[in-house]
């Protein structure tokens, strides 16, 4: 079906069809939502082009990964969170362009998506301390949404984060008032805002109880199973290991429980483990009962917000700066026991 036969079956011109279906304000609710309807009832889709040249846009979101990230692509939490977004972009007759790119090539990528304009905005990934995008971003004057902010600077540009101190404050102070006293962190690679915020929140718990972090007890690294394994290995195999473990992601919490078990201990009766679980479609915590106590905030919710925030700075033309700050949820699991005596 093309716009002139849905036109003709609406009663209404092909451009205040085209007008409805793109979102144009002077066009009623009473009439977008008529035409909305009909075109998904008779499988009306416009056409990307027609619609970018109606528009003067491109109809894409960006999203640029480096080749040292290029894990990232496998991993089921960017999985969700691009899932998340696409869903958002489907809605809105959005395409996803996703360019894998030498690291020394990442901000040239950046500049050639504002100067060919084979982009409408871009969704940032991952954000460092000190990340050169945001800053760039900003001159190049390209539509963008970071998920996360940047450790020190967290003004000037739109993000959309979880409360990451917080969420890792709660749960050191959860293993705290259950007797442990020592507490092991394995984190995601410290670069990264999120794990900095982790541990800076896993520290304040420990520091306001009066426990001294061990350094032993804290590594960062890339958040696999194999990793979470092999640390978790080296920490109970130690002269003081730890009776409890706080994980950055769900990953990493299951390579803790292989090595808790090959040790022939049970966790969440020998040694407790909390992780972060971002509600990964695919990798589920448990089921009615979550195997692992873990704060949790769904990635995939996350991709959908940022894709909603971008798109609306897109379409509106607003540069104001939009900022969320959520709050993850603590949940009681399998994996937490009483320190052992």
């Amino acid at each position: 079906m093309n716009l002139k036969q849905l036109s003709d079956i609406l009663g209404l011109s092909q451009t205040t069809v085209s007008r409805a279906l793109n979102g144009y304000p002077e066009v009623s609710e009473k009439t977008r939502i008529k035409v909305q309807t009909a075109a998904k009832a008779h499988g009306y889709a416009p056409n990307t082009k027609a619609k970018s040249l109606a528009t003067g846009r491109s109809m894409a979101i960006g999203h640029v990964i480096p080749l040292s990230q290029n894990h990232e692509m496998v991993n089921p939490v960017f999985s969700d969170f691009i899932a998340g977004a696409g869903e958002i972009y489907s809605e809105n007759g959005y395409d996803m362009l996703l360019s894998v790119v030498k690291d020394v090539d990442e901000s040239q990528s950046y500049r050639n998506f504002a100067s060919k304009r084979s982009v409408d905005g871009v969704i940032v990934h991952g954000p460092r301390a000190n990340d050169p995008r945001v800053k760039l971003l900003l001159d190049l004057g390209l539509p963008f949404v970071v998920h996360g902010r940047m450790p020190n600077d967290t003004d000037g540009y739109s993000w959309v984060d979880m409360n990451n101190k917080s969420s890792f404050e709660r749960a050191t102070g959860l293993l705290l008032d259950l007797g442990h006293r020592n507490i092991a962190l394995l984190n995601g690679v410290e670069v990264m805002d999120f794990a900095i915020r982790r541990r800076a929140g896993y520290e304040a718990a420990l520091i306001a109880r009066g426990v001294t972090p061990n350094p032993a007890h804290i590594t960062a690294g890339d958040m696999t199973e194999h990793y979470g394994y092999q640390n978790a290995l080296e920490m109970l195999r130690s002269a003081t290991p730890p009776t409890a473990f706080l994980t950055s992601s769900y990953l990493i919490a299951i390579g803790v429980r292989r090595a808790i078990s090959e040790m022939g201990l049970t966790m969440g009766r020998d040694v407790s483990v909390v992780t972060h679980d971002d509600d990964l479609s695919y990798l589920r915590n448990g089921g009615n009962i979550p195997l692992f106590t873990a704060s949790r905030s769904s990635v995939r919710d996350a991709g959908k917000r940022c894709a909603e925030v971008l798109i609306n700075h897109i379409k509106t033309g607003d540069k104001t700066p939009h900022q969320e700050l959520w709050e993850a949820e603590l949940m009681l699991g399998e994996s937490t026991c009483t320190a052992p005596t």
